[in-house]
């Protein structure tokens, strides 16, 4: 979509007449009193100080548009938030398209304030209010239909994109028009009862499916248009390094190189297609003052950690007084673990283009970030935010990637835009991309637990050692309480393993070191969930138990980790024989508010080659993340999650020396390939609880399933990722 649309409500009414004749239909921020209705015709007559912030739009030709206040990163909501708004409005599902919307204040999140996507938070923030969107259009379709056909309104009836009276039948394009002239929408919608859902809770294609496969998908990367040049950046080796000096000669004597400019992050050449600007970038000479950070070694960082994880953090979580009662206990078990930096690595590697003229700036992207985004772009040209307009493409693969607090590859590329003059497509390299920073921190953990006689825990001392993802960025002030960042201790403070024990304490440790840092799929649960999992099991084996039965005796007062742990446990055949030379591991964890089980069955293989030795073979997933809007969705999220995190658990990691990345592309950063993936199971706990996410809740089980396996097979007890076993085994 390519209207612009700026947060005044004078301006917004005005964009409202650029959709074209029919109904458009604006579902308010949560909070407001009723909903905004409007047509190109009738847009005076909706309320001034009214601040929508999506929309619906019905045209006479009988297509229903959807306008996402979100990014579709792969994640699914292309197909999941139409499916909502498609159900109450009982549409014709084949005349349904989406859209992007713009970035304006109206499509701010629910929850957060601003237009964002992350934290699998779009289906369950976006639930009542797209439902509310569908219910507050059909109902205005109804009140045209009994105009029309001389009934009343209780006499209509729809179906299938169709208002129907006794033998009368009129299309909702048809209805577009005289609905929208309707002078009032009603205050009240009534939803449907999910006994009557169509679409919601049925497996559903996905909407995306063939844009992608014809390759009519708008990435990023596809965005091309007249007088469009290229540029790459060549950024400082080491992190909070800076340019001393630099010689462009031999960059501009490149063929198609069109500029050299220094920016703030280095020195950007432009040209007129990518390799140019590649060449001219690889014949520039720069003198780099390499600052603070030019001794970075992780292997150094690493034991730093450790020692920090021998003293007292800050207080994260505490109950009773766990040193006293570890200092009685007559059995403990006591382990460090470690996991590395990660990138995130998208198939898609960073690009932004910009367009700057006559003051109004447009930015073409596949960003989660678009309210950051839009004020940092005005911040640099010094123009007002609603000048600033946002057009969001597919994501090819984010995982937190394209949410940086800094808006750091989009602040670039409009920084070479402001001093190229033209517009430009700014890209990075895959290089550029593995080595540029915004990483899944590095941690240090150190759990103490004191057992009864019957192997169970008694009190728990859990010290987390790594850097925060918060603590100095713009989000500090509202998410960082008494010095602890939520992000890293997530799934530990929160475990139902340590809820429940009298005595327990949580500390954590956020050393600064230079190396920028940022969300990564699952956030601090990707460590988090590995490390508790990995402990419960190693506590099982102390108290020579079934890991299953193990953990329902501790989760016997959680009753969602309990279905999901049983459901998985009986899928996988679980406690049945394996051909020799197999295992299985089992793990259960809760993220993002959805609880999932996975059993892991692996072997060892002795002759590897390049891959890696231990081969998964099977996982079973089960999942309760409430109503499955699309359990299609779900299954597709679950494989996702699974094959992201299995890379994780078998090969990625990041390491530095003498301050630089020694890793670059996937041939020494590595991610799973589709040799390694395993068959994957997906069951649905049927639920009704509270929703939850699904985009990254299945990535922190599958590295503590493996691993669990591993030490079931081979007695051997991994507590570093990536995983990596004794050569004797091997």
């Amino acid at each position: 979509m390519n209207a612009r649309l700026n947060p005044s409500r004078r301006t917004f009414l005005k964009a409202t007449a650029t959709m074209g004749a029919g109904l458009v239909v604006a579902f308010v921020i949560p909070g407001a009193k009723r909903f905004a209705i409007a047509a190109p015709e009738e847009a005076a007559a909706v309320s001034a100080g009214l601040q929508p912030n999506a929309f619906l739009r019905i045209a006479p030709d009988d297509s229903v548009t959807v306008l996402l206040a979100h990014s579709e990163m792969g994640q699914g909501i292309w197909t999941t938030l139409a499916m909502l708004v498609a159900e109450e409005l009982d549409a014709d599902w084949t005349r349904i398209r989406v859209e992007h919307a713009p970035a304006a204040p109206p499509f701010a999140h629910t929850a957060f304030g601003m237009q964002m996507t992350g934290g699998s938070t779009t289906t369950w923030s976006e639930f009542d209010r797209y439902r509310q969107a569908g219910a507050t259009a059909r109902a205005l379709l109804v009140a045209a239909a009994a105009q029309k056909f001389n009934v009343p309104a209780a006499q209509v009836r729809t179906e299938n994109g169709t208002a129907m009276a006794g033998d009368q039948r009129a299309r909702y394009g048809e209805l577009a028009v005289q609905a929208a002239s309707l002078k009032a929408a009603p205050a009240k919608v009534a939803l449907k009862d999910p006994k009557d859902w169509k679409l919601i809770g049925h497996p559903t294609k996905r909407l995306d499916t063939p844009e992608k496969i014809t390759g009519r998908a708008q990435f990023g990367m596809d965005v091309q248009f007249d007088g469009l040049l290229t540029a790459v950046v060549a950024r400082a080796p080491v992190f909070g390094g800076t340019v001393k000096s630099f010689d462009a000669t031999a960059a501009r004597a490149v063929a198609g190189v069109r500029d050299v400019a220094q920016v703030p992050t280095g020195v950007a050449v432009v040209a007129d297609h990518y390799w140019a600007a590649k060449l001219g970038r690889d014949a520039l000479k720069i003198e780099w003052d390499n600052g603070p950070n030019a001794a970075l070694d992780t292997a150094a960082l690493r034991e730093q950690f450790r020692t920090l994880a021998l003293t007292d953090g800050a207080l994260a979580k505490q109950a009773g007084d766990a040193k006293t009662a570890l200092t009685k206990a007559t059995r403990t078990l006591e382990a460090e673990y470690h996991v590395p930096y990660l990138a995130h690595a998208p198939m898609e590697p960073l690009n932004a283009t910009v367009k700057f003229e006559n003051g109004v700036c447009d930015i073409w992207t596949g960003t989660q970030f678009q309210t950051l985004d839009q004020q940092v772009a005005s911040k640099i040209l010094g123009i007002a935010p609603e000048n600033v307009h946002i057009h969001t493409t597919f994501l090819g693969g984010a995982f937190g990637r394209r949410a940086t607090p800094t808006s750091d590859f989009v602040s670039e590329a409009v920084e070479v835009a402001k001093a190229a003059g033209k517009p430009v497509k700014t890209v990075w390299t895959r290089e550029d991309d593995i080595r540029g920073g915004y990483y899944r921190p590095m941690y240090v953990q150190r759990a103490r637990v004191a057992l009864d006689d019957a192997g169970k825990p008694l009190a728990w001392h859990h010290v987390l050692v790594g850097q925060s993802i918060l603590i100095g960025s713009p989000f500090e002030a509202a998410m960082v309480k008494g010095g602890i960042d939520g992000t890293s201790v997530e799934g530990v403070v929160d475990s139902p393993y340590i809820a429940d024990l009298p005595d327990h304490r949580v500390e954590l440790h956020s050393p600064r070191t230079g190396i920028p840092v940022l969300w990564w799929r699952s956030v601090g649960h990707s460590y988090n969930g590995f490390v508790m999992e990995s402990l419960i099991d190693e506590l099982a084996h102390e108290a020579k138990q079934d890991p299953v039965d193990y953990r329902r005796a501790l989760l016997a007062k959680h009753p969602r980790h309990l279905a999901a742990l049983n459901l998985a446990a009986e899928k996988s055949g679980w406690g049945t024989p394996l051909p020799q030379g197999r295992a299985r591991g089992v793990a259960v964890h809760e993220s993002f508010g959805s609880f999932i089980a996975q059993v892991a069955e692996i072997s060892i293989d002795p002759n590897p080659g390049l891959r890696h030795p231990v081969r998964v073979h099977r996982v079973v997933c089960a999942i309760d993340c409430g109503i499955a809007v699309n359990p299609e969705g779900v299954r597709a999220q679950m494989e996702s999650g699974i094959a992201f995190g299995l890379g994780a658990a078998l090969h990625s990691a990041l390491s530095f020396k003498d301050g630089l990345v020694q890793e670059s592309n996937f041939h020494d950063y590595r991610v799973l390939r589709m040799d390694e993936m395993p068959q994957v199971e997906v069951h649905i706990v049927p639920s009704t609880e509270k929703m939850g996410g699904a985009g990254e809740p299945g990535t922190p089980p599958i590295a503590p399933a493996v691993a669990n396996a591993i030490f079931a097979l081979t007695g051997q007890r991994l507590r570093e990722l990536p995983l990596r076993l004794s050569a004797n085994v091997a």
